[in-house]
């Protein structure tokens, strides 16, 4: 196994598991697991989880910074390519106005639930998301350090 085909073997994808977790748990009061798993564990469990996650950080144009393998498939990409890309870049033209007032909608508040969307993967592949719940995720010192996104029900079209 190498890194770029399991990213969770990271130290740096292990924090950041850690981040996305405890920053769902803060905006919530849920965690992506109910699991009692380490933290290597909970990496693992999240790259390979029944639904997509991804999140990008907080650069003027942010760039994707993780998308466990169920987003990578969904988004016909693989992990080099994918914490390469900025997040803008998931959503068509014509949806990204739309898309960026969702995110700044969820910036207000930290969180926000039930979002629906059409994206597009790499390869122009249409799809509506479903049921989507974004959060600002948060270092350890409590800062924002970038979005996260979860979903588990899409539709290509």
């Amino acid at each position: 196994m190498n890194l770029a085909s399991c990213p969770w073997l990271e130290a740096d994808i292990i924090c950041h598991s850690l981040r996305l977790n405890n920053s769902f748990m803060h905006w919530t009061g849920n965690r992506l697991t109910d699991a009692p798993l380490s933290p290597e564990e909970l990496a693992k469990w999240l790259f390979q989880a029944p639904f997509v996650l991804l999140s990008h950080g907080i650069e003027s144009d942010p760039i994707l910074n993780y998308a466990n393998q169920a987003g990578l498939d969904l988004w016909e990409t693989n992990w080099l390519a994918l914490t390469q890309m900025p997040s803008r870049l998931t959503a068509e033209p014509s949806e990204r106005k739309d898309r960026a007032q969702l995110l700044n909608q969820a910036t207000q508040t930290g969180y926000l639930a039930h979002y629906q969307g059409i994206r597009i993967s790499t390869t122009g592949r249409r799809f509506a998301i479903e049921d989507a719940e974004i959060w600002d995720v948060l270092d350890e010192q409590g800062q924002k350090c970038g979005q996260a996104a979860k979903f588990g029900h899409w539709q290509y079209l």
